[in-house]
């Protein structure tokens, strides 16, 4: 699976990032956000503790496939 790290694909504060629901763990040091990026770009995946540190970006079809993954290996 192929993505990009970045940090001006949209401003920071025009995406409307939105914290995942299985974010957490001891002392919330597991915390994981989404923001739908510009039209086309797709979806942002960034560590809420650390927002400036930028975002990896991910086509719809990656985060499925992400997401098949990781239900896949937390069902074992």
């Amino acid at each position: 699976m192929s993505s990009t790290r970045s940090s001006s694909t949209r401003s920071a504060e025009t995406v409307q990032w939105r914290k995942s629901s299985f974010s957490g763990g001891a002392d919330d040091e597991h915390c994981v956000e989404l923001g739908r990026l510009a039209p086309g770009v797709g979806l942002g995946v960034r560590d809420s503790k650390d927002p400036d540190a930028g975002h990896l970006t991910l086509t719809a079809a990656q985060f499925a496939a992400l997401l098949t993954r990781i239900k896949r290996t937390t069902s074992l």
